[in-house]
């Protein structure tokens, strides 16, 4: 097709960026990560030319929690993988669709990774879940720029338009005639709600903050947040191994949000929408059917409020098989860590898992694949985030916002990286700031992915 595209040059930069609070998930605190940029000039058939962008974190805490090696010897792997994924893109010369430039190269990344990984920590393989995120901001610039060098929305790109091949490709027989648009909005949708997290060391109450906490115009406090930005998505992490304070914790979440309903935002919804994500700190499916089963006995209004469960246990699939029917014959219990691939997604419906969580950060292309398979499944996804600033955060939300998603989009980076979205807010204040709990997508504009990076001095003079 005359739309297909080469890559032709790959700038990649990181910069290194520290959070305004530490972030707490499983047994794993954030305190500073890089945001891997890339900017990616392609071709396509007609011999026009258009750049593209993409960010993303690197964050090895998340991708690779469990190992002998350093933080530092994984995040230097992250960031060499990022360079060297992008130096292999400008050396496939064939022209393709975004998705097929990906899928073609996928094998290259992952022999990239093993090459990395054996140099820098000997013995050890960072899992496939940190070379989907190394090459995330190069799969988004592709896409971004795909979209501007033929004067299209992106997400107007994914049908027989624009795609030579159906998905059967990829996914097999099932799947003849079936292409990602179909799944898709034709336009944003104007306004998408937002999920604020419930960090495992965030403090609830105002009554709670120290002079030590940073005394800016961000909160610092569930309360206040509340207060301020009108949230009443709350994502909660919890523990998985401490089954008092994670009942507590979620009846005080509960709690909060009604109390501030009465005494100051009235026009907030009458109850909140949960969900808990222990970031796979259960030893068995066993503890979350007690924490649901006791939470109903105690608070079913609390019960009730709970939207689903994410990633309780383990991400390797095939090490204990967890069969995960009996969480979800309380609440839908949604894949996150362990889906990387088409394989995982299969292996996790005959396990019992409710629905995926899709995230930015495992490639457009991948989630492209991902959502139909969902949709045809019928089975929810939620769209979730990995603290994502900057350009990344609005690439999160559009694909939020050209989807079908359980409710809303995960957008944290508000509460630790504020700094990180400053550049980006300039041109998208209504992305980067919540109100009554939602953010608006009118600043999506123009072609490709409607970043509109052109406009943004500190990244294309950076």
């Amino acid at each position: 097709m005359q739309s297909d595209i080469r890559v032709v040059e790959v700038e990649t930069h990181k910069v290194v960026t520290r959070c305004r609070t530490p972030l707490k998930f499983g047994a794993v605190v954030v305190d500073e990560l890089p945001i891997g940029y890339a900017r990616v000039t392609v071709e396509n058939r007609s011999g026009r030319r258009a750049v593209g962008w993409g960010a993303m974190f690197l964050m090895d805490l998340w991708a690779w929690p469990i190992s002998t090696a350093s933080h530092t010897a994984k995040n230097q792997v992250m960031c060499d993988l990022f360079d060297a994924y992008g130096q292999l893109l400008t050396e496939y010369t064939s022209f393709g669709h975004p998705i097929e430039i990906f899928k073609t190269t996928e094998p290259e990344l992952q022999r990239l990774n093993r090459q990395i990984c054996a140099r820098l920590t000997p013995g050890e393989e960072m899992p496939y879940l940190g070379a989907l995120i190394c090459a995330s901001p190069l799969d988004h610039a592709i896409h971004d720029a795909f979209g501007h060098v033929n004067g299209i929305d992106s997400y107007l790109g994914y049908g027989p338009d624009f795609m030579s091949f159906d998905l059967a490709r990829y996914l097999g027989n099932d799947y003849r005639g079936v292409y990602p648009s179909q799944f898709l909005r034709q336009h944003y949708a104007p306004v998408v709600p937002i999920f604020h997290l419930v960090g495992g060391l965030d403090l609830l109450t105002r009554a709670e903050v120290g002079a030590d906490l940073p005394q800016d115009d961000v909160p610092n406090s569930l309360d206040d947040w509340i207060v301020r930005d009108g949230v009443f998505c709350l994502k909660i992490k919890l523990r998985g191994r401490d089954l008092a304070w994670d009942l507590d914790r979620t009846l005080a979440v509960s709690r909060i949000y009604h109390q501030v309903r009465a005494a100051q935002r009235p026009d907030l919804p009458a109850r909140p929408y949960l969900t808990a994500d222990t970031n796979e700190q259960c030893e068995s499916p066993a503890y979350m059917v007690e924490y649901l089963e006791k939470l109903r006995q105690t608070a079913p209004q609390v019960y009730d409020e709970i939207l689903y469960i994410e990633q309780p246990t383990e991400r390797d699939l095939t090490r204990n098989r967890w069969d995960m029917h009996p969480i979800a014959q309380h609440k839908p219990v949604l894949i996150d860590e362990s889906l990387t691939t088409v394989d995982d997604f299969r292996l996790a419906q005959e396990l019992g898992w409710s629905g995926i969580a899709l995230k930015s950060c495992k490639c457009l292309s991948s989630d492209l694949l991902f959502i139909p398979m969902a949709e045809m499944a019928r089975i929810p996804y939620a769209i979730q985030d990995l603290t994502n600033p900057s350009l990344a955060l609005i690439q999160s939300i559009g694909l939020a916002a050209r989807s079908h998603p359980i409710l809303g989009v995960e957008a944290n980076s508000r509460q630790f990286f504020p700094a990180a979205n400053e550049t980006v807010a300039a041109i998208h204040p209504q992305l980067c700031r919540v109100e009554n709990g939602v953010v608006r997508t009118t600043s999506l504009s123009g072609s490709g992915l409607g970043l509109r990076v052109d406009e943004m001095s500190a990244l294309t003079t950076g």
